[in-house]
């Protein structure tokens, strides 16, 4: 556990030193890089398509496990907050509290650390974000929102080649994961996470090879 907690904070010191490092390239440049939020259904390939995606455009890859030690830290929060000039302090803080307004949110603690966390990396941009309902979070403004989906059997079959488990196994890691997800995007953003409005892309793995699928998600994010 503590090596755990050293390697997250470790990754967080750099993320952080990263964009205090480039916050003066930004200034003289007019536009800022996208950021592309990935959900996925569970086995339908979405991290490894995450994964390439942040290879090829050299951009920064922040997982679910990821996102969720950050937000569990008001810590975290701050120092991702310190990050930010005044002027994106307060478009950040003005964003979500419309976002909590238009969505009839109650934030817990954790909650409102997520969006800090998320809304910090959106407003640095040059992101590829998976999973906790950033999509949800981020303003439209260089944001593609994207959603990984593919037929249960080949996703089934996915999870028997990667991890060795039997049919049975697979298909109920498989519920299981999916229940979480659904009931994580109900609670905090009262939304259905399966709704294909939510999204500007939905990506079928099951028809399309993943480094296809880099391609045109790359296209449609203008990369």
């Amino acid at each position: 556990m503590s090596n755990a907690k050293r390697s997250i904070e470790q990754i967080i010191e750099e993320q952080v030193q990263k964009w205090q490092m480039s916050r003066v390239e930004k200034k003289a440049q007019k536009t800022i890089r996208p950021v592309i939020t990935l959900s996925r259904e569970p086995g339908s390939g979405g991290r490894v398509l995450a994964q390439k995606l942040a290879e090829k455009h050299r951009m920064d890859l922040f997982h679910q496990e990821l996102l969720h030690e950050m937000a569990a830290s008001a810590k975290v929060s701050r120092v991702f907050l310190h990050t930010l000039d005044e002027k994106g302090l307060t478009v950040l803080e003005d964003w979500i509290a419309s976002l909590v307004h238009q969505r009839h949110l109650w934030p817990d603690q954790y909650q409102q650390h997520l969006m800090k966390v998320v809304g910090t990396i959106g407003k640095h941009g040059n992101a590829v974000v998976v999973g906790r309902g950033a999509n949800f979070i981020l303003p439209p403004e260089g944001r593609l929102r994207v959603r990984v989906i593919s037929p249960l059997q080949v996703r089934i079959d996915n999870l028997v080649k990667e991890y060795a488990v039997s049919v049975a196994d697979a298909k109920r890691r498989i519920i299981r994961t999916e229940n979480e997800r659904r009931a994580f995007i109900r609670k905090f953003f009262n939304a259905d996470i399966s709704n294909p409005t939510h999204y500007d892309l939905v990506v079928n793995s099951g028809t399309l090879e993943i480094d296809r699928a880099v391609e045109i998600v790359s296209r449609a994010a203008g990369l």
